[in-house]
């Protein structure tokens, strides 16, 4: 979660991370045996690889990896 601290954030905000290593990340999470999170990858329309989280507060984060070729 990224605070516990009202107003700092509500359920349902959402975070873009980007970073380097999607799918490897992807995979991790995925072979996990956590029912509740299965997260799918996706290329988007705008040149990224995307991953997702929820975290315990409701707080939506997206991984995400410029994808080489795309502007």
């Amino acid at each position: 979660h990224l605070s516990e601290h009202h107003g700092d954030g509500s359920p349902g905000a959402r975070l873009r991370v980007m970073m380097r290593g999607v799918e490897e990340f992807h995979r991790e999470i995925s072979a996990k045996t956590y029912r509740y999170m299965r997260p799918g990858l996706e290329k988007t329309p705008w040149g990224t690889l995307e991953t997702g989280a929820i975290d315990p507060f409701g707080t939506i984060i997206r991984f995400c990896e410029r994808i080489d070729g795309q502007s």
